[in-house]
């Protein structure tokens, strides 16, 4: 055989060599982009923190012997800050607002000042800060969102129920429109809504005087799965590499009294994908509040004691 044959085999030979490299690359795993991947763990896998519940009503003749639904809590400055709803069985029926710290977010005290506002109806609120001033939307008398503002946490001022809009610039039909979450991007405020808990709808604003429906339909419907299929409402709006994830409560049925936690995600908050391991939370841990700690994530619930959950 001449050299050039034996060139010419040498060759050969390492292009089938290199061949077989990449043809094994080619046999690794791929990138999986499963829609069940599109929900990490860190966002949906928790473990009860084994001295829960850290923060309850009284129990006693208070005005929150009992606390409600969804509170908020935020971690600013080293301090954990939850503001929540207190009511009592008998005389005083309005749902007043609470406010109390932790250094750990598990030892709480309550602000000597409580209830922060005396006549206002305030639940299911959420807080958002924006420049030196913080902004609360909540649910007020009749299921109606209203807005307030404080410079520091504790002193409230009544801004008036929202102005929602339908598409085509005409007010909302009368009747419920509460458990309000908010989120603010690039100037803009995108507000979640529910109607009697029948679905969660977005609407959008530039000024916070006037909110406009995105469509008229909600994002977040009902079902079709059971676990959701009676009543939902929107909790929070993370974002997380890039994608947004919505914490939603639900019910399976117009009876069932076991509320449960769950999360959709979301591109352009307007399109939702249900996390298919729904629900992430039952037996009443709902009204999810995501925090994180300096080093993960806690998801909060507080329907009707506050408790913690880590990432499993």
């Amino acid at each position: 055989m001449s050299r050039n044959c034996y060139t010419y085999c040498f060759v050969a030979i390492c292009l089938f060599i290199a061949g077989c490299k990449d043809k094994s690359k080619s046999n690794e795993p791929p990138v999986v982009t499963t829609d069940s991947l599109a929900f990490p763990a860190v966002l949906t896998q928790f473990k009860a923190y084994d001295k829960n519940p850290v923060f309850t009503g009284t129990g006693g003749d208070t005005w929150d012997q009992h606390i409600r639904e969804r509170g908020y809590i935020i971690k600013e400055d080293s301090i954990y800050h939850m503001w929540y709803t207190g009511f009592r069985d008998k005389g005083d029926t309005v749902l007043h607002l609470g406010y109390a710290t932790s250094p750990d977010g598990f030892t709480w005290t309550r602000y000597a000042g409580n209830p922060l506002l005396k006549t206002d109806w305030v639940e299911d609120m959420t807080v958002i800060k924006k420049d030196s001033t913080y902004y609360m939307f909540a649910e007020g008398w009749h299921d109606v969102a209203h807005l307030l503002t404080s410079t520091d946490k504790v002193h409230w001022t009544e801004k008036g129920n929202l102005d929602i809009r339908y598409t085509n610039g005409q007010p909302l039909t009368k009747g419920a429109y509460g458990t309000p979450a908010i989120w603010l991007e690039d100037g803009k405020w995108y507000l979640f809504y529910e109607r009697g808990d029948m679905g969660i709808w977005l609407a959008t604003s530039t000024d916070l005087e006037t909110f406009t429906n995105v469509q008229d339909e909600p994002v977040i419907a009902l079902g079709p799965e059971t676990y959701d299929k009676a009543q939902v409402a929107m909790n929070q709006i993370v974002k997380y590499e890039g994608k947004y994830y919505g914490y939603y409560h639900a019910l399976a049925t117009d009876t069932s009294k076991n509320w449960t936690s769950n999360i959709a995600s979301s591109t352009d908050l307007i399109h939702w994908k249900k996390f298919p391991g729904n629900p992430i939370l039952q037996e009443n841990k709902s009204s999810a509040i995501l925090v994180f700690d300096g080093k993960q994530y806690r998801l909060y619930t507080m329907h009707d004691k506050v408790a913690v959950h880590f990432p499993n």
